[in-house]
């Protein structure tokens, strides 16, 4: 992301160009100059305001002839050449969108023109799954590190209906780009997060870590991992759902990125943590057995230390320790 175009505001007027070159001036220089200015240097930094003007407007400009495409009604016969090339610039526009709105000023100007409400009602839902992930992609790149547009999102309801397509699309790309979307709104942000619990949003996660998609599942793992260790207070909720279980099931699957995360999820849950320890310490799972294979077969890989270092905190937890009484008060 373009962070310092995104993160200071481009000056609009002449008089923030001049605060802009003072700043600069007394940032570098030492102390801002008392002189008053010469006419040579306001005729120089007019001109630099025109051309800042001039290109915050062409990008506006560019946003709005993108809307204008999203909005044309669809009229053509379903895959006849002329729906092809319609919808091929339905997805041109919504791919500049995302571009221009990596700058955190034009994503505020798109809200106010309306391509976020667009968004919503007329690509989410479309029936071109090239077009739903790429308004899913538009939302994430509008909302991260945003908060006026994730407070905007969430109150257009935009994470029950990203949370839909990620459980439930049967397109890979777009389960992928709703999950995405839907960590740009959770994560750091309370109102999110709390939205996301209405929503029993992670039993969607724990779906996504049992899909068939690689992407989706190792995104799944490390949006839960990042939540509870963020979140610790919600590990009683997902233990709850029968998460160790469904984890120790992800990690017998073949080996894989997902795995990393997966263990780091488990380490979460049972770091201080009773109930943790005693539902790892379950026999049924197998999981000290599970844990000593993984051991051994990732010994010496230079690429797995993270993963050898999760496996020894998480046996040293759970099996290397006095046995944890558990008189269900937890539960």
């Amino acid at each position: 992301m373009a962070e310092g175009r995104g993160n200071r505001r481009q000056p609009h007027n002449l008089q923030g160009v001049l605060r802009m070159a003072v700043e600069a001036g007394s940032a570098s220089d030492g102390p801002a100059p008392t002189e008053p200015m010469t006419q040579e240097r306001v005729e120089f930094l007019r001109a630099a305001l025109a051309e800042v003007c001039k290109g915050h407007m062409d990008e506006v400009e560019q946003m709005k002839q993108c809307l204008e495409v999203l909005r044309r009604d669809e009229c053509r016969e379903r895959g006849s050449e002329e729906d092809v090339e319609e919808e091929d610039e339905r997805e041109d526009a919504l791919e500049v969108l995302s571009e221009l709105c990596e700058n955190l000023d034009n994503a505020r100007d798109l809200m106010k023109l309306g391509g976020l409400d667009l968004c919503m009602s007329r690509c989410l839902g479309h029936s071109e799954a090239g077009i739903r992930w790429r308004a899913a992609q538009l939302i994430a790149s509008c909302a991260q590190n945003m908060p006026e547009v994730q407070y905007y999102l969430l109150n257009q309801g935009a994470l029950p209906t990203l949370l839909q397509l990620t459980d439930h699309d049967t397109n890979s790309t777009v389960r992928v780009k709703a999950l995405y979307a839907v960590s740009c709104l959770v994560r750091e942000q309370e109102a999110g997060l709390k939205d996301f619990l209405t929503h029993d949003g992670f039993s969607v996660l724990m779906r996504g870590m049992q899909s068939d998609s690689k992407k989706l599942r190792t995104k799944s793992a490390f949006l839960l991992l990042n939540l509870l260790t963020s979140h610790p207070e919600h590990r009683e909720t997902v233990m709850s759902m029968g998460m160790v279980q469904q984890l120790v099931s992800v990690l017998r699957s073949p080996h894989s990125s997902v795995h990393e995360h997966v263990l780091g999820v488990l380490c979460c849950l049972v770091e201080e943590s009773p109930r943790g320890v005693s539902d790892c310490r379950d026999p049924s799972l197998g999981l000290e057995e599970l844990l000593n294979q993984r051991l051994q077969d990732l010994k010496g890989q230079e690429e797995s230390l993270e993963q050898l270092e999760f496996c020894e905190r998480l046996r040293a937890a759970c099996f290397q320790a006095p046995p944890v009484k558990d008189n269900g008060m937890d539960r």
